[in-house]
């Protein structure tokens, strides 16, 4: 789900509003899957071969066939199947080579959660009410929610990936990276060829391997993928009406979406928070939080009642802040990027009918690239696991980052700064100015 998801998945918001039509235009017709055309196989890269004793691609591809068919697949769908299950060095390369988001949340999110993908969010859930009425009904996931992953994982079906999904899954399962899970994935496509769902030439997807409007992987789509339109197939592809209904039983019993409870809601914060508290990890009742000065964006008070809640800061205390609530979890859970994850949320928020986020009232300063990533080396030397050195604010980083300002006597909102990093530099050392974002 917005290519190499592998993983994924909320605010106290109203349950969506839009006015519910009776009349409405039909949808346009179903557009044509695109075809893959079988490829032609490529040398594997050598390197790729040492986590599987040596064998070469084709012994692997074999014992994974066997694999398959030992899980049920029948020698028919093999049969089929084959001439796309290739090796391809380049899909390897990708993998490798991807950049997890490293952008600051304001730029990330004015862009994929801008105002018209909003609207085209609140025109989508007009144009199919029934099926999103449905799926609230039967699933308890709000239509909003829906919208919000549809909208960023392909824009609504605009874009859904232009490479053969077999080929992209039998060679990250023959790279030594993700072996394990890639080899389930691919038996798990052929699994849905097995049961009429998608044909193999129909399988076109992003490069990791992903499926559909919203992006399901193999797994995701055997398990949770429902036939909603009553064709007797699960068209992720092409039928709306399904893309819905899966999405909506993946986020309830996948990601375990509690019905009825919200996800994220923006909130204004005091100067004088303690900072430490400021963590995805801590849940406090609602009325605790309005004790310590936590506000709607308005000043209007927050609710009196003790409904669990954590006050998420994506870029620090200075800038946007947010209440996640359990339901925040299904977000974190269909993609592990705080980035992401807190974009979505947001959307789907604004989809829902909530106002724009404020801007912050000055500048947040972020640390240059290179000197986040010294950072986070120093972090590792004081025995911290901050996950890979790459530059890139994750959650192990910033959890890294909230002890080590609890440590020095700085605000511990998980946001590092110029401050943090002289410090651990042993001293009030000038560092290089700081790129501003307003």
């Amino acid at each position: 789900m917005l290519q190499t998801r592998f993983a994924i998945a909320a605010a106290a918001l109203v349950a969506l509003a839009l006015p519910a039509f009776a009349q409405f235009a039909p949808p346009p017709a179903r557009p044509a899957a695109p075809r893959a055309i079988a490829p032609k196989a490529t040398a594997p890269s050598p390197r790729a071969a040492s986590c599987h004793n040596g064998a070469s691609f084709d012994r692997f591809l074999a014992d994974v066939k066997q694999q398959a068919i030992a899980a049920g697949v029948s020698q028919r769908t093999i049969a089929e199947a084959s001439p796309y299950l290739v090796y391809d060095q380049g899909i390897v390369n990708r993998d490798r080579g991807q950049r997890v988001f490293g952008q600051l949340f304001t730029e990330f999110a004015g862009r994929m959660a801008a105002p018209y993908r909003m609207q085209n969010g609140q025109q989508h859930i007009r144009r199919h009410a029934a099926a999103f009425a449905r799926a609230e009904k039967e699933y308890g996931v709000p239509p909003a929610v829906i919208a919000a992953f549809w909208g960023l994982e392909s824009d609504f079906g605009a874009n859904m990936g232009n490479l053969p999904t077999l080929k992209s899954l039998v060679s990250l399962a023959y790279d030594c990276r993700r072996s394990e899970m890639f080899v389930n994935e691919t038996i798990a496509a052929l699994k849905i060829i097995d049961r009429g769902d998608l044909t193999p030439e129909e399988m076109i997807g992003s490069w990791a391997g992903e499926l559909g409007q919203t992006q399901f992987l193999p797994t995701h789509y055997v398990n949770y993928a429902v036939d909603y339109d009553g064709d007797g197939r699960r068209d992720l592809l092409r039928s709306e009406d399904d893309v819905i209904g899966s999405t909506a039983n993946y986020i309830a019993n996948g990601l375990k979406w509690r019905r009825g409870e919200p996800w994220l809601e923006e909130i204004k914060v005091p100067q004088n928070l303690p900072w430490d508290q400021t963590d995805l990890s801590v849940q406090l009742p609602r009325t605790k939080w309005a004790q310590l000065g936590v506000t709607y964006p308005d000043g209007r008070p927050l609710p009196n009642d003790n409904l669990p809640a954590s006050v998420l800061l994506p870029m620090g205390r200075n800038g946007p802040a947010f209440m996640a609530y359990a339901n925040f979890a299904a977000y974190t859970e269909w993609n592990n990027s705080l980035i992401y994850s807190t974009t979505a949320g947001y959307l789907a928020s604004r989809i829902a009918g909530a106002a724009p986020m404020r801007k912050p009232a000055g500048p947040v300063a972020q640390l240059p690239f290179n000197e986040l990533k010294e950072l986070q080396q120093m972090l590792v030397r004081a025995g911290f696991n901050v996950g890979k050195v790459d530059g890139v604010l994750g959650q192990q980083s910033r959890t890294a980052v909230k002890a080590m300002q609890i440590k020095y006597g700085l605000p511990a909102d998980s946001w590092p700064t110029a401050e943090l990093l002289a410090r651990m530099r042993g001293g009030t050392a000038q560092v290089q100015p700081q790129a501003t974002v307003r």
